[in-house]
């Protein structure tokens, strides 16, 4: 289990306090889901709406970058 969760409604981490999902957690996500990106991408989906939700002054683009952006 990690400590790099999301803390809602501001979605800081709750290991380290940066932005979810933080540095650690995406390399914990990548090894995670290894071979399954489409797994990981619709899951990070899931939470950027769920995010969209709790932060409605987020722009979409910056929601993506935040959420998505990250897998290239």
């Amino acid at each position: 289990m990690t400590v790099h969760m999301p803390l809602r409604p501001l979605w800081s981490c709750a290991g380290c306090g940066d932005r979810w999902p933080c540095g650690p957690r995406q390399r914990q996500l990548r090894a995670e889901y290894s071979g399954t990106s489409v797994s990981l991408a619709m899951y990070l989906a899931a939470c950027m709406v769920d995010a969209a939700h709790d932060l409605p002054h987020a722009s979409a683009g910056l929601l993506y970058d935040r959420f998505l952006g990250w897998m290239r």
